[in-house]
């Protein structure tokens, strides 16, 4: 039997992460939401960049996601910046909690997006980049582009 890959369909990725932080593991969790924030969710009403994830009693939280009300809730809206629970098992949250209590890492959300049915979020561990490093990154990028273009037209 084969078993069909569910189909992933990117909502919003955090490009702002990717840049301000060297990325040393991912994984994948879901996240708990109510169903305005999903409708918000498929309408692409959301912010990511200034997110990020703390383990607090047992549990992984995630902070300063914004995800804009839905127009058409009604009366019952949620708010746009309630920390939301991460579901991951327990084993995983175990690790997660040892890499963050090391100096200088932290949980920094990547993209989220739809697998099936269900709203899952690509979360890194990651270490921040200082200014310097950034530009170090910068400057070998643009080395990189120019051995690649050198390359292209030689041949």
């Amino acid at each position: 039997m084969t078993e069909e890959k569910a189909k992933e369909r990117n909502i919003i990725t955090n490009r702002k992460a990717f840049r301000d932080y060297e990325i040393i593991e991912k994984r994948e969790a879901g996240i708990e939401l109510m169903g305005s924030e999903v409708k918000s969710l498929r309408a692409g009403k959301v912010n990511l960049s200034d997110s990020y994830a703390v383990v607090e009693g047992g549990e992984v939280i995630l902070y300063h996601l914004h995800i804009s009300p839905y127009e058409f809730a009604g009366q019952e809206g949620h708010d746009p910046m309630r920390p939301r629970r991460l579901l991951l098992h327990k084993k995983e949250i175990r690790r997660l909690l040892g890499a963050v209590n090391e100096k200088g890492f932290t949980l920094v959300p990547l993209r989220i997006y739809f697998k099936g049915p269900r709203v899952k979020i690509e979360l890194a561990t990651a270490r921040g980049r200082k200014k310097y490093d950034k530009r170090d990154q910068i400057a070998k990028r643009e080395a990189d582009r120019a051995i690649e273009r050198a390359h292209r037209r030689k041949l």
